[in-house]
């Protein structure tokens, strides 16, 4: 029986990775959760799963947990989630917060050797250079949970990231895909949530709109996978259905595919590396007899290009281009901007910003906050 730890699990992924532990249960046994506002839904999650520690992040609403029956004990803030990661003997940690407040529980969980499944890709993005130092220095485990990147995982068992000419990171070209820049500009907020595929989050819905969220993804797998940013390509793919490629030096090419459904790269990293069976619709090939492949569209979507130039810079670009992103997406969602602001401000941040050469992880966390007040 695995110990697993749960972070977000109230949201998008979070909700998801419950949903596959609930059909197997018998092989695992939750130690701790988190969530932010939805005390609800984790007095629920609580019932069911029987967690010794509940952590929740928003002040207000753990005094008001305090009141509620939670069958376990309750905790507040990111302190507690560390202390957690550090002290509980856990076999792996789920990372599914949304945005660059997961980075520290991903690197208590490298530096302690736990098993991290990865679904927090803005830790990576902006401090892949230390993260993956820890990973090395203590020969740490991360499994992906992104579908491109559980798919590029998959696609390279048993080969060496030194046999690989390139990457290639699909994606469903969100739903604006086949819309005119002019068309896209007044686009509101309820129209981008509409994504023709996934069930998402709304942030990583947003991002998927303005292909930040593919941009965020390039960051990852350079990480990831220790290959330059020029030997990652996109390819927009609007079924969904093959998840990510990689193409090998002698020209052959291993795709991983199957149905849009998140719980199945949830499923796999959770159980790693034996494939266990999971009651899931299965891949109909009649049902998905066309399969298409498109350029991105660049000039309509300028958050990808902006993502490979914020690599490129290096350092503490890649924050830069996360963070503004976070801090834009959370306007757009509120009506406070247009759809172009995001990218546009992403772009005039990049060109001011003055580098900070390696910056740790308090130059991180410190340029973060900066944005932030900034901006906010």
């Amino acid at each position: 029986m695995k110990k697993i730890g749960i972070l977000g699990s109230t949201g998008s992924i979070g909700t998801q990775t419950i949903d596959v532990i609930k059909k197997d249960k018998e092989s695992y046994k939750v130690i701790f959760i988190s969530g932010h506002r939805n005390i609800e839904l984790l007095n629920k999650q609580c019932l069911e799963f029987n967690p010794e520690y509940v952590v929740i992040t928003d002040y207000e609403s753990y005094n008001k947990a305090k009141t509620m029956n939670f069958d376990a004990t309750l905790l507040y803030g990111m302190d507690e989630i560390l202390n957690l990661i550090n002290k509980e003997r856990i076999d792996i940690l789920l990372n599914a917060l949304v945005g660059n407040i997961g980075l520290l529980p991903t690197y208590a969980a490298v530096k302690n050797n736990v098993t991290l499944a990865l679904a927090n890709k803005e830790s990576l993005v902006t401090a892949g250079h230390i993260v993956m130092k820890e990973v090395y220095n203590n020969n740490s485990v991360i499994l992906p949970v992104d579908s491109e990147h559980s798919a590029i995982f998959q696609s390279l068992q048993g080969d060496d990231i030194s046999s690989v000419e390139k990457l290639i990171l699909t994606a469903s070209g969100g739903p604006f895909r086949t819309l005119s820049k002019n068309e896209i500009s007044n686009k509101k907020a309820y129209e981008a949530l509409k994504h023709p595929n996934w069930d998402m989050g709304r942030k990583i819905s947003i991002d998927s709109a303005t292909l930040v969220n593919k941009g965020l993804e390039v960051i990852e797998a350079k990480w990831l996978f220790d290959i330059v940013p020029e030997n990652i390509e996109v390819v927009v793919h609007p079924q969904s259905v093959i998840h990510s490629l990689v193409q090998y030096k002698d020209s052959s090419i291993i795709a991983q595919m199957g149905r849009p459904d998140m719980r199945l790269p949830i499923h796999y990293a959770l159980n790693y590396p034996d494939r266990k069976p999971i009651n899931l619709e299965r891949f109909d090939f009649m049902k998905f007899n066309q399969l298409t492949f498109e350029e991105p569209r660049r000039d309509a979507f300028p958050g990808l290009d902006l993502a490979y130039h914020s690599i490129k810079k290096g350092d503490s670009f890649p924050t830069i281009y996360n963070t503004v992103n976070e801090v834009m997406v959370h306007h757009y969602l509120r009506e406070k901007i247009k759809f172009y602001d995001i990218t546009d401000t992403i772009e005039k941040e990049l060109m001011n910003h003055r580098r900070i050469i390696n910056p740790t992880i308090e130059d991180i966390i410190a340029l973060d906050e900066e944005i932030r007040k900034r901006l906010g």
